[in-house]
């Protein structure tokens, strides 16, 4: 597996904006609606604008993980301009990276079928990992700051306009072999729409 990452410019996007990024790359990429090609991506970051809204940046990337062998699959993706939510992002070139083990990992969001409060979450994230021989301790980590600084990270995401309850996950105590076996699988639900994708842990999960 490998990660091409195109530098992505233009304005504002929805902070919620996986479900239209997933719609307006199958139009232009027909291999994303297919789970055989492997084809996965993560939400785009950006600098909080107004309420709901992002705010594109010079950092902002839109990062595609897929088997080596597809890479020319998403490469026409480069010099397009996608509509998202009504809002247009144009697409650079891409660099391409390989993934590096970490011993802990994170996702913005995983998604589970009747798991949405925290406890009931973090068991089914062990059953899950347990069943991709993945030995790690997974955790939600907590919002730091603001009203709710405390509670566990809860995420909605929206899929043609029904609302998904998901966490912020973190797997850590991780091996190398672990790590990667994690992040070229993802865990969870809808991970064709930015769902279950893992990185190395950074200091905050935004």
């Amino acid at each position: 597996m490998l990660d091409l990452l195109f530098p992505v410019f233009g304005g504002a996007i929805p902070t919620d904006h996986a479900y239209p990024l997933y719609a307006a790359l199958a139009r232009l990429v027909p291999a994303f609606h297919d789970p055989a090609t492997g084809l996965r991506f993560t939400p785009i970051g950006g600098v909080p604008d107004t309420p709901g809204q992002l705010r594109l940046a010079d950092h902002s990337r839109l990062r595609v993980r897929l088997p080596e062998e597809r890479i020319r699959v998403a490469l026409p993706l480069a010099g397009k301009k996608l509509e998202v939510a009504g809002h247009a992002v144009r697409v650079g070139v891409p660099s391409v990276t390989t993934l590096t083990p970490a011993p802990m990992l994170a996702a913005r969001v995983v998604t589970f079928k009747h798991a949405d409060d925290p406890a009931r979450f973090l068991a089914t994230a062990r059953l899950k990992l347990a069943e991709l021989g993945v030995e790690g301790e997974p955790a939600v980590p907590l919002i730091t700051t603001g009203p709710r600084a405390g509670e566990p990270r809860r995420r909605v995401v929206r899929v043609k306009g029904k609302a998904i309850v998901g966490y912020t996950l973190l797997v850590s105590g991780l091996t190398a072999e672990h790590s990667i076996r994690l992040q070229e699988q993802g865990l969870g639900g809808r991970t064709r729409m930015g769902c279950g994708f893992f990185l190395p842990h950074l200091p905050r999960v935004s």
